[in-house]
């Protein structure tokens, strides 16, 4: 049984049909990867996952419990967080004030907050040294660490980032790549949506190509990116 499991979704915006019936499965322990075109439905797919988008059919079952109907809040509550598109972050807190944020469902758990926040220091030592700082003054790199790090103030069983790495410069890139990396070796699962597809399929078990909101190939990273149609479209210089 996986973790995570998408069956036949699809999703309407009024008359504009986004998804036609994708799959997914995201097995515990894995990192999948999502890559697409802008307006392939990436971003419709993960804010449907999390909740934020009704589904017009298909369904969304995690730990083997159908979640489709489930308000987004309460799938944060059982293990389900989201990184969004923009990182969405509250400009006008502070670092700390932010990641209490992400907590907000188990807060009431002093030790377990002491202890997530400790690991989100571990993993992003800068937001320690700024943990005062107010969130809309940091850079855009710095910012999207801060948003990774709210959302694993959650504790998620499935973390979902959607393009974290828009419109940071290559050493922010690499660095969030590595730490998507070390945030999986920890025990998170990852369901990433990622238009730099050489650094998505490098790090990922498994991987999903998402064509105008069908899924039309799939298979391990390694397997992907040796596609020659894969190649063609989405591996062009990293």
């Amino acid at each position: 049984m996986a973790l995570l499991e998408i069956n036949d979704l699809t999703v309407h915006y009024g008359r504009i049909q986004a998804l036609h019936g994708i799959s997914i499965t995201v097995e515990e322990g894995e990192i999948v990867s999502l890559i697409g075109a802008n307006g392939a439905g990436k971003t419709t797919t993960m804010r449907a996952i999390a909740g934020l988008l009704g589904s017009s059919g298909g369904s969304i079952t995690f730990e083997g419990n159908d979640i489709t109907k489930m308000k987004g809040h309460t799938r944060v509550a059982h293990g389900i967080s989201l990184t969004p598109e923009g990182r969405g972050i509250f400009p006008a807190m502070t670092v700390v004030e932010n990641l209490d944020m992400g907590a907000y469902a188990r807060k009431k758990d002093p030790k377990a907050y002491a202890e997530d926040l400790e690991r989100v220091f571990g993993l992003f030592p800068r937001l320690k040294e700024r943990a005062k700082q107010l969130g809309g003054t940091m850079s855009g790199g710095e910012q999207q660490m801060l948003a990774i790090g709210r959302a694993l103030m959650a504790r998620p069983r499935v973390l979902l980032l959607d393009e974290p790495s828009m419109g940071l410069a290559p050493q922010f890139i690499r660095q969030i790549f590595a730490i998507i990396e070390e945030v999986n070796k920890q025990g998170t699962t990852v369901l990433l949506v990622e238009q730099n597809a050489n650094q998505a399929l490098k790090r990922a078990d498994r991987a999903y190509i998402l064509e105008t909101g069908a899924i039309t190939r799939e298979g391990t990273g390694a397997e992907l990116a040796a596609d020659p149609a894969v190649k063609a479209a989405y591996l062009g210089a990293d």
